[in-house]
């Protein structure tokens, strides 16, 4: 059984943190997924991390990139039917459509993984997912306009572009475009989609059809739900949930589902010539994948997801006739000529009913009154329509790339609520020179009011482990959280377990926040707070922490609170916790192996455990709690540990009793740095070389507090 993603947060820091006071509606396949899976080294970084020299180069191709004359080859291409793969109605623009909606629609807010920014449908496991069934001609098709721009149009970007152009080609809404998409070099952030060995370990789905979150599909290879009914039955009552619950993993409310599904289904038509199918993924036959088993397997004869015929009798014009259609006419269901289960108008009551179908997640919006509300409200008013979908299509497709502020380009639209904008940063900033000489005094003055110092006789702990869980809810995969705005500070993040006593820790700042005004911010203050409490617990080996100033403040009240799935895994003491949900949270939040365990060790050098704050004994980790040094790596890897319960259930912790009589403890967690041969090596070389620990360490720490500085 998988847990929640929304449990206590994500225990390295709150380890310090916890405890120390210091089916897609463009057609989806219906076949079972293949059981052909993949597997990775289970080391590799996030990929969509350029180096210096890369980024700079990609941005000034993207920033001369001429836009305008993309579009125009694009439109041009959509007109252009070629022998090789016979477009619909002489149009290719439901098909780039679909290219687009099937990169985006991986998504899923869970983890943040999937998207299209890395454009990584062009490799496996992506490109042989049965949705993407026949897409491989769709990029084959953009391969010349992809050629001709070069770096600065990337593979994420264009596939977004093509289908945008495409649905304004013909007629739709559209609000804008985000440019900025890095390529990946291969598939491996995708590997936790499936199928591979890494997604069963981590994700497992007990019930094809019918997977549950962190998934973000029913089915391992679709990109929502099964289309023909759940199990691959026609009953759409019981499709109206999935549908609902499968957009909302991607962060969509009913409006949004509604009308993207009527959007897409606006234009284009299903592909179900005959029932023998596509062929072979690329997976399974590279040389020749989907030649197609029915006829010439292109054309009138292709086979894409089972499913036969338009929704509309204009399918290359935007209108709202998905809508009027569902309501116009009685369905009945029947088999294609697929052999799947679709929707036709009922013939005894609508013998002149033109050729047009619908599937069963379509009708099941009928039979959900709250969709049908939607379905009705669209019917009668395209103008809504329009806007609902030109902001739910600008959603779906730049969902992944964060805040506004990594969207590049003239199409760029005002920053929309799903991208949780700031205000601008101070200006001008403060003397962060004489804030440093005033955080130092704030952390060696004790304030017994506010909350008392440990025997260490310091706040810096309690400092370090805010700057942490202010910084540390930051995920590469979609960009979103981090300490900019300082959302910490209110709900939902101020209630959340791991962060308690840290509304103290902020009241211990204020004096110093005040001092400043409008020109400290309070993200720039939490940061700068732990960074000079580092330095202050490394005074011995004169230690300086880089710190880069300007991030804005949230202002309380406005735009969307933190969503719970920020909110991380790792409890720290759970029994079930894992090697591999460990790789996983840390693959998420872009770090390397290095990083990680320097980061755990940093972070669990310092500070106390405390039982009316996290369960666990009162207690630390090393014998000299107020000190940065390599200790912890020490102690874990030379002492005895045996394991002890807590007052938590299903939740452990371990302890040591040193020569001198001193009871230590450690967490899963720590431990799980010993079951692994990759983290326990660097363990192994931290405990030995202190200098290395605390460089890499610092280097970890200012990646961490910057990451989300676009």
């Amino acid at each position: 059984m998988t847990r929640s993603t929304s449990t206590i947060t994500l225990c390295l820091f709150s380890l310090l943190a916890c405890v120390s006071s210091s089916g897609c509606p463009y057609l989806a396949s219906l076949k079972t997924t293949s059981s052909h899976t993949l597997t990775s080294p289970h080391t590799h970084p996030h990929h969509r991390q350029l180096t210096p020299s890369e980024e700079d180069q990609y941005i000034t191709a993207l920033k001369s990139l001429p836009l305008d004359s993309v579009k125009a080859d694009i439109k041009e291409l959509l007109h252009t039917s070629q022998d090789f793969w016979p477009s619909d109605y002489d149009n290719y623009g439901p098909f780039f459509i679909r290219l687009a909606w099937h990169c985006s629609g991986s998504y899923r807010t869970s983890d943040g993984r999937g998207g299209c920014d890395g454009g990584r449908q062009r490799f496996e496991p992506e490109q042989s997912w049965e949705d993407n069934t026949n897409l491989d001609k769709a990029r084959h098709l953009l391969w010349p306009v992809k050629e001709k721009y070069g770096l600065g149009l990337s593979w994420g970007d264009l596939f977004i572009l093509a289908g945008t152009v495409a649905i304004e080609d013909m007629g739709g809404p559209v609000l804008g475009f985000c440019a900025g998409r890095r390529d990946d070099p291969d598939g491996s952030a995708s590997l936790p989609l499936g199928p591979t060995a890494e997604q069963e370990e981590n994700y497992p789905c007990e019930v094809p059809g019918d997977c549950k979150e962190p998934l973000g599909t029913t089915t391992i290879g679709l990109i929502y739900v099964n289309p023909e009914g759940p199990q691959g039955r026609p009953v759409p009552e019981g499709s109206a949930p999935q549908v609902r619950d499968t957009f909302a993993r991607m962060g969509m409310n009913d409006t949004e589902t509604v009308a993207l599904i009527g959007g897409g289904h606006s234009f284009g038509k299903t592909h179900g010539a005959c029932p023998d199918g596509a062929g072979p993924s690329p997976a399974e036959d590279p040389e020749n994948p989907w030649p197609g088993n029915c006829g010439t397997g292109k054309g009138n004869d292709t086979y894409t997801s089972g499913f036969e015929g338009p929704w509309t009798t204009e399918p290359t014009r935007w209108d709202n006739g998905f809508f009027v259609n569902l309501l116009q006419y009685e369905w009945e269901a029947v088999i294609g000529p697929g052999g799947h289960y679709q929707w036709r108008p009922d013939p005894r009551k609508h013998p002149d009913a033109p050729a047009i179908m619908m599937l069963t997640s379509d009708i099941s919006l009928t039979v959900d009154s709250v969709f049908l509300d939607i379905v009705k409200r669209f019917a009668n008013d395209q103008e809504e329509f329009e806007r609902q979908f030109s902001h739910a299509w600008y959603k779906l497709t730049t969902r992944d790339m964060g805040p506004v502020t990594r969207c590049i380009g003239s199409d760029v639209p005002p920053a929309q609520p799903f991208q949780y904008p700031l205000p601008p940063p101070p200006n001008p900033l403060p003397d962060f020179d004489q804030v440093r000489e005033d955080l130092l005094h704030v952390i060696h003055t004790p304030q017994d009011a506010i909350l008392p110092q440990d025997a260490s006789g310091t706040y810096a702990p309690l400092f370090v482990r805010l700057a942490w869980q202010c910084a540390s809810t930051f995920r590469s995969t979609d960009y979103m959280g981090g300490c900019s705005g300082a959302r910490i500070r209110f709900e939902p993040e101020k209630s959340w377990p791991a962060n308690a006593a840290l509304d103290s820790a902020l009241k211990l700042l204020e004096g110093v926040k005040n001092r400043y005004g409008d020109s400290l911010s309070w993200a720039d203050l939490i940061v700068l707070a732990g960074s000079v409490s580092l330095e202050d617990s490394a005074r011995s080996h004169d230690l300086s922490v880089p710190f880069t100033g300007g991030r804005p403040d949230a202002v309380e009240g406005e735009g969307l609170p933190t969503p719970d799935y920020l909110e991380g895994r790792l409890s720290g003491g759970a029994e079930d916790d894992t090697v591999a949900e460990m790789r996983d949270v840390m693959e998420v939040m872009g770090l390397t192996p290095r990083e990680w365990v320097a980061l755990i060790g940093g972070g669990h050098s310092l500070g106390e455990m405390h039982r009316d704050r996290s369960g666990f004994r009162d207690g630390s980790w090393t014998t000299q709690p107020a000190t940065l040094d390599n200790e912890w790596f020490i102690n874990l890897l030379d002492l005895e540990w045996e394991e002890v319960k807590t007052e938590q259930e299903d939740q452990v912790e371990y302890q040591s009793i040193t020569s001198t009589g001193r009871v230590l403890y450690m967490l899963k967690t720590d431990m799980l740095i010993l079951f692994d041969p990759e983290y326990k090596a660097i363990a192994q070389e931290y405990a030995q070389n202190e200098t290395a620990f605390l460089n890499e360490f610092i280097m970890a720490w200012v990646k961490v507090m910057n990451a989300d500085m676009f």
